[in-house]
Protein backbone atom coordinates (compact mmCIF):
# COMPACT_ATOMS: atom_id res chain seq x y z
CA UNK A 1 0.00 0.00 0.00
CA UNK A 2 1.08 3.28 -0.35
CA UNK A 3 2.78 5.45 2.63
CA UNK A 4 0.67 7.17 5.40
CA UNK A 5 2.39 9.56 8.16
CA UNK A 6 1.57 10.39 11.76
CA UNK A 7 2.74 12.85 14.54
CA UNK A 8 4.67 11.57 17.49
CA UNK A 9 6.66 13.08 20.28
CA UNK A 10 10.37 11.95 20.47
CA UNK A 11 10.97 14.15 23.87
CA UNK A 12 8.47 15.78 26.35
CA UNK A 13 7.60 19.58 26.21
CA UNK A 14 6.14 22.26 24.65
CA UNK A 15 3.85 21.66 21.24
CA UNK A 16 7.28 22.13 19.18
CA UNK A 17 8.10 18.78 19.78
CA UNK A 18 5.21 17.49 17.84
CA UNK A 19 6.99 15.51 14.36
CA UNK A 20 6.07 13.98 11.58
CA UNK A 21 6.85 10.32 10.78
CA UNK A 22 6.23 8.81 7.53
CA UNK A 23 5.37 4.96 7.25
CA UNK A 24 3.96 1.69 5.51
CA UNK A 25 0.42 1.44 5.53
CA UNK A 26 0.84 -2.22 7.18
CA UNK A 27 -1.94 -4.77 6.40
CA UNK A 28 -4.68 -5.97 9.27
CA UNK A 29 -3.80 -8.84 11.34
CA UNK A 30 -6.56 -11.53 12.39
CA UNK A 31 -8.76 -9.37 14.36
CA UNK A 32 -8.21 -6.50 13.03
CA UNK A 33 -9.51 -3.69 10.70
CA UNK A 34 -7.15 -0.66 8.75
CA UNK A 35 -9.04 2.30 9.06
CA UNK A 36 -8.47 5.46 6.93
CA UNK A 37 -9.01 8.45 9.34
CA UNK A 38 -11.17 11.27 8.08
CA UNK A 39 -11.05 13.04 11.42
CA UNK A 40 -9.43 13.23 14.54
CA UNK A 41 -10.58 14.78 18.02
CA UNK A 42 -8.34 16.80 19.80
CA UNK A 43 -8.41 16.29 23.93
CA UNK A 44 -6.91 17.68 26.68
CA UNK A 45 -5.22 14.32 27.01
CA UNK A 46 -3.04 14.71 24.24
CA UNK A 47 -1.26 17.66 25.42
CA UNK A 48 -0.66 15.85 29.18
CA UNK A 49 0.85 12.88 26.95
CA UNK A 50 2.92 15.60 25.04
CA UNK A 51 4.23 17.48 28.09
CA UNK A 52 4.97 13.40 30.24
CA UNK A 53 2.20 14.38 32.73
CA UNK A 54 1.15 10.94 31.88
CA UNK A 55 3.80 8.89 31.44
CA UNK A 56 4.91 7.23 28.32
CA UNK A 57 7.68 5.72 26.51
CA UNK A 58 8.93 7.62 24.03
CA UNK A 59 8.81 7.94 21.33
CA UNK A 60 5.32 8.37 21.56
CA UNK A 61 2.05 8.84 19.79
CA UNK A 62 -0.66 11.04 20.00
CA UNK A 63 -3.78 10.69 20.22
CA UNK A 64 -7.04 9.16 22.02
CA UNK A 65 -9.45 9.06 19.10
CA UNK A 66 -10.88 8.87 15.42
CA UNK A 67 -12.95 8.19 13.00
CA UNK A 68 -13.16 6.84 9.30
CA UNK A 69 -13.71 4.44 7.27
CA UNK A 70 -12.55 0.83 7.26
CA UNK A 71 -10.52 0.13 4.12
CA UNK A 72 -9.42 -3.71 5.28
CA UNK A 73 -10.27 -6.61 7.33
CA UNK A 74 -8.14 -9.17 8.95
CA UNK A 75 -8.71 -13.13 9.27
CA UNK A 76 -11.79 -13.60 11.59
CA UNK A 77 -13.10 -10.50 11.05
CA UNK A 78 -17.01 -10.52 10.50
CA UNK A 79 -18.38 -7.54 12.15
CA UNK A 80 -17.18 -4.95 9.27
CA UNK A 81 -16.45 -4.89 5.68
CA UNK A 82 -14.88 -2.45 3.67
CA UNK A 83 -16.59 1.01 3.12
CA UNK A 84 -18.08 0.55 7.08
CA UNK A 85 -17.73 4.25 8.85
CA UNK A 86 -16.55 3.56 12.51
CA UNK A 87 -14.50 5.36 15.22
CA UNK A 88 -12.85 4.08 17.83
CA UNK A 89 -11.73 5.31 21.40
CA UNK A 90 -8.46 4.82 23.53
CA UNK A 91 -6.24 1.83 22.78
CA UNK A 92 -2.46 2.88 22.90
CA UNK A 93 -1.97 6.65 21.92
CA UNK A 94 -1.65 7.17 18.43
CA UNK A 95 -4.96 8.47 16.09
CA UNK A 96 -2.78 11.86 14.96
CA UNK A 97 -1.93 9.46 12.20
CA UNK A 98 -3.64 9.07 8.13
CA UNK A 99 -4.34 5.86 8.97
CA UNK A 100 -4.53 3.11 11.91
CA UNK A 101 -4.86 -0.81 12.57
CA UNK A 102 -7.43 -1.02 15.00
CA UNK A 103 -8.50 -4.34 17.00
CA UNK A 104 -12.42 -5.34 15.70
CA UNK A 105 -13.35 -5.70 18.82
CA UNK A 106 -12.69 -1.80 20.02
CA UNK A 107 -14.19 0.08 17.14
CA UNK A 108 -17.70 1.37 16.92
CA UNK A 109 -20.07 1.04 13.88
CA UNK A 110 -21.50 4.85 12.85
CA UNK A 111 -25.06 4.42 12.44
CA UNK A 112 -25.47 6.72 8.99
CA UNK A 113 -27.11 9.96 11.75
CA UNK A 114 -23.39 10.30 12.94
CA UNK A 115 -21.02 11.58 10.32
CA UNK A 116 -17.28 10.80 10.57
CA UNK A 117 -16.37 14.69 11.85
CA UNK A 118 -19.43 14.40 14.58
CA UNK A 119 -17.64 10.83 15.87
CA UNK A 120 -14.05 12.51 15.93
CA UNK A 121 -15.16 15.46 17.68
CA UNK A 122 -17.75 13.75 20.42
CA UNK A 123 -16.56 10.10 21.11
CA UNK A 124 -14.21 10.61 23.60
CA UNK A 125 -16.00 13.30 25.39
CA UNK A 126 -19.21 12.27 24.82
CA UNK A 127 -18.20 8.96 26.23
CA UNK A 128 -16.77 10.30 28.64
CA UNK A 129 -19.48 12.16 29.98
CA UNK A 130 -21.63 9.43 29.22
CA UNK A 131 -20.14 7.75 32.10
CA UNK A 132 -19.84 10.72 34.47
CA UNK A 133 -23.14 10.94 34.82
CA UNK A 134 -24.78 7.97 34.28
CA UNK A 135 -21.95 5.57 35.39
CA UNK A 136 -19.59 7.42 37.96
CA UNK A 137 -21.68 9.90 39.91
CA UNK A 138 -24.71 8.06 39.14
CA UNK A 139 -27.12 11.34 39.37
CA UNK A 140 -30.77 11.58 39.44
CA UNK A 141 -33.59 13.43 38.96
CA UNK A 142 -34.35 16.63 41.19
CA UNK A 143 -30.34 16.81 42.43
CA UNK A 144 -27.68 19.74 41.87
CA UNK A 145 -24.52 19.49 40.29
CA UNK A 146 -21.55 22.09 39.49
CA UNK A 147 -20.05 21.79 36.22
CA UNK A 148 -16.59 23.51 35.35
CA UNK A 149 -15.22 24.34 32.26
CA UNK A 150 -18.87 23.38 30.65
CA UNK A 151 -18.23 25.33 27.40
CA UNK A 152 -15.11 23.07 26.86
CA UNK A 153 -15.08 19.79 24.92
CA UNK A 154 -16.15 17.70 27.92
CA UNK A 155 -18.19 20.47 29.69
CA UNK A 156 -20.63 21.31 26.47
CA UNK A 157 -21.64 17.53 26.35
CA UNK A 158 -21.76 17.06 29.75
CA UNK A 159 -24.25 20.33 30.50
CA UNK A 160 -27.42 18.74 28.24
CA UNK A 161 -26.44 15.18 28.65
CA UNK A 162 -27.06 16.04 32.82
CA UNK A 163 -29.86 18.71 32.37
CA UNK A 164 -31.78 15.96 29.98
CA UNK A 165 -31.66 13.37 33.38
CA UNK A 166 -33.55 16.23 35.33
CA UNK A 167 -30.69 17.48 36.77
CA UNK A 168 -30.30 21.06 38.06
CA UNK A 169 -27.05 22.38 36.24
CA UNK A 170 -25.03 24.82 37.46
CA UNK A 171 -22.43 25.81 35.20
CA UNK A 172 -18.92 27.84 35.86
CA UNK A 173 -16.80 28.88 32.77
CA UNK A 174 -13.74 31.06 32.04
CA UNK A 175 -15.82 34.05 30.42
CA UNK A 176 -18.99 35.96 30.26
CA UNK A 177 -19.21 34.76 26.26
CA UNK A 178 -18.41 31.09 27.56
CA UNK A 179 -21.16 30.99 30.52
CA UNK A 180 -23.81 32.09 27.63
CA UNK A 181 -22.74 29.01 25.86
CA UNK A 182 -23.39 26.99 28.94
CA UNK A 183 -26.67 28.55 29.41
CA UNK A 184 -27.70 27.70 25.80
CA UNK A 185 -26.81 24.14 26.34
CA UNK A 186 -28.98 23.51 29.26
CA UNK A 187 -27.33 25.41 32.45
CA UNK A 188 -29.91 26.21 35.00
CA UNK A 189 -27.42 28.98 36.15
CA UNK A 190 -24.35 29.73 34.40
CA UNK A 191 -21.47 31.50 36.17
CA UNK A 192 -17.94 32.90 35.00
CA UNK A 193 -16.79 34.60 38.29
CA UNK A 194 -13.26 34.00 39.83
CA UNK A 195 -12.90 31.05 41.87
CA UNK A 196 -12.76 32.06 45.08
CA UNK A 197 -15.69 33.25 45.06
CA UNK A 198 -17.45 30.68 43.19
CA UNK A 199 -18.62 28.26 46.40
CA UNK A 200 -20.29 31.41 48.02
CA UNK A 201 -22.71 31.69 44.81
CA UNK A 202 -23.16 28.19 44.25
CA UNK A 203 -24.53 28.47 48.32
CA UNK A 204 -26.49 31.11 47.53
CA UNK A 205 -27.91 29.23 45.10
CA UNK A 206 -28.86 26.08 46.44
CA UNK A 207 -29.93 28.07 49.65
CA UNK A 208 -26.80 26.95 51.54
CA UNK A 209 -26.86 23.20 50.56
CA UNK A 210 -24.48 23.00 48.25
CA UNK A 211 -24.34 20.65 45.03
CA UNK A 212 -24.96 17.02 44.80
CA UNK A 213 -22.01 16.31 42.49
CA UNK A 214 -19.00 18.47 41.39
CA UNK A 215 -17.62 18.11 37.87
CA UNK A 216 -14.08 19.03 37.89
CA UNK A 217 -11.61 18.84 35.02
CA UNK A 218 -9.89 22.31 35.77
CA UNK A 219 -7.46 20.38 38.22
CA UNK A 220 -5.22 22.29 40.99
CA UNK A 221 -6.93 25.96 39.98
CA UNK A 222 -10.96 24.71 40.99
CA UNK A 223 -10.04 21.99 43.83
CA UNK A 224 -10.83 24.36 46.66
CA UNK A 225 -14.13 25.63 45.49
CA UNK A 226 -14.96 22.38 43.56
CA UNK A 227 -14.49 21.01 47.60
CA UNK A 228 -16.99 23.73 49.12
CA UNK A 229 -19.35 24.00 46.86
CA UNK A 230 -20.49 20.38 47.60
CA UNK A 231 -23.34 19.36 50.29
CA UNK A 232 -22.83 17.00 53.14
CA UNK A 233 -21.49 13.86 51.54
CA UNK A 234 -21.22 15.35 47.92
CA UNK A 235 -19.12 14.03 45.77
CA UNK A 236 -16.55 15.88 43.81
CA UNK A 237 -15.60 13.96 40.39
CA UNK A 238 -11.81 15.39 39.39
CA UNK A 239 -11.66 13.99 36.06
CA UNK A 240 -9.22 16.51 34.18
CA UNK A 241 -6.23 18.93 34.59
CA UNK A 242 -6.69 21.48 32.43
CA UNK A 243 -5.03 24.18 35.09
CA UNK A 244 -2.22 21.70 35.85
CA UNK A 245 -2.59 18.39 38.14
CA UNK A 246 -4.56 19.06 41.72
CA UNK A 247 -2.33 19.34 44.40
CA UNK A 248 -1.61 16.75 47.55
CA UNK A 249 -5.01 16.44 49.17
CA UNK A 250 -5.26 17.04 53.20
CA UNK A 251 -7.51 13.82 53.43
CA UNK A 252 -9.00 15.83 57.07
CA UNK A 253 -10.67 18.38 54.69
CA UNK A 254 -13.20 15.51 53.26
CA UNK A 255 -14.21 15.42 56.88
CA UNK A 256 -14.55 19.19 57.54
CA UNK A 257 -16.70 19.41 54.70
CA UNK A 258 -19.03 17.14 55.93
CA UNK A 259 -18.04 13.49 55.20
CA UNK A 260 -17.23 13.93 51.37
CA UNK A 261 -16.19 11.60 48.79
CA UNK A 262 -13.46 12.07 46.02
CA UNK A 263 -12.60 9.88 42.94
CA UNK A 264 -10.10 10.33 39.76
CA UNK A 265 -11.87 8.37 37.20
CA UNK A 266 -10.61 7.89 33.96
CA UNK A 267 -12.65 6.32 30.92
CA UNK A 268 -10.47 3.69 29.89
CA UNK A 269 -11.06 1.84 33.41
CA UNK A 270 -15.37 1.97 32.36
CA UNK A 271 -15.11 0.82 28.85
CA UNK A 272 -11.94 -1.89 30.14
CA UNK A 273 -14.74 -4.15 28.75
CA UNK A 274 -15.78 -4.58 25.07
CA UNK A 275 -19.75 -4.65 26.49
CA UNK A 276 -19.42 -1.61 27.92
CA UNK A 277 -17.62 0.14 24.95
CA UNK A 278 -20.33 -0.88 23.00
CA UNK A 279 -23.10 0.62 25.55
CA UNK A 280 -21.34 3.75 26.34
CA UNK A 281 -21.15 4.40 22.50
CA UNK A 282 -24.73 3.21 21.79
CA UNK A 283 -25.71 5.62 24.58
CA UNK A 284 -23.57 8.43 23.04
CA UNK A 285 -24.67 7.65 19.95
CA UNK A 286 -28.89 7.79 20.75
CA UNK A 287 -28.06 11.34 22.78
CA UNK A 288 -26.57 12.39 19.30
CA UNK A 289 -29.87 11.48 17.61
CA UNK A 290 -32.21 12.78 19.64
CA UNK A 291 -30.47 16.06 19.93
CA UNK A 292 -29.05 15.82 23.48
CA UNK A 293 -25.35 15.91 22.25
CA UNK A 294 -24.53 18.16 19.71
CA UNK A 295 -20.98 18.02 17.70
CA UNK A 296 -20.52 21.75 18.65
CA UNK A 297 -17.50 21.66 16.32
CA UNK A 298 -15.66 25.18 16.56
CA UNK A 299 -12.49 24.60 15.78
CA UNK A 300 -10.83 22.70 12.29
CA UNK A 301 -7.43 22.45 12.25
CA UNK A 302 -5.14 20.57 9.37
CA UNK A 303 -3.23 17.23 10.87
CA UNK A 304 -0.23 19.06 10.08
CA UNK A 305 -0.78 21.79 12.26
CA UNK A 306 -1.47 20.11 15.19
CA UNK A 307 1.05 22.15 17.30
CA UNK A 308 -1.17 25.11 16.54
CA UNK A 309 -4.13 23.08 17.80
CA UNK A 310 -2.19 22.15 21.34
CA UNK A 311 -1.81 26.05 21.96
CA UNK A 312 -5.40 27.06 21.32
CA UNK A 313 -6.18 24.41 23.86
CA UNK A 314 -4.05 25.01 26.57
CA UNK A 315 -4.91 28.39 26.07
CA UNK A 316 -8.22 28.40 26.68
CA UNK A 317 -8.86 29.76 23.54
CA UNK A 318 -11.43 27.15 22.25
CA UNK A 319 -14.46 26.33 22.57
CA UNK A 320 -16.72 22.79 22.36
CA UNK A 321 -15.11 20.62 20.05
CA UNK A 322 -11.84 21.00 17.78
CA UNK A 323 -10.76 18.00 14.89
CA UNK A 324 -7.70 17.85 13.18
CA UNK A 325 -8.32 16.97 9.84
CA UNK A 326 -5.57 14.38 7.89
Amino acid sequence: MADGWRLIVRRHGGPEVIEREDFAIPTPGEGEVLIAHEAIGLNFIDTYVRTGLYPSALPVGLGAEAAGVVIAVGHGVTSFTPGDRVAYVGGAHGSYATHRIMPANRVLKLPDSVSCETAAATSLKGMTACFLAEDCSKMESGQTALVHAAAGGVGSILVPWLASMGVTVIAHSGSEEKAARAKAAGAAHSLSGPFDTLAEQVRDLTNGKGVNVSFDGVGKASWDASLASLKTRGLLITYGNASGPVPPVDILSLSRGGSLFVTRPTLFDYVREDADLQRLGARLFDQIAKGVVKADINQRFPLADAAEAHRALEARETTGSTILIP
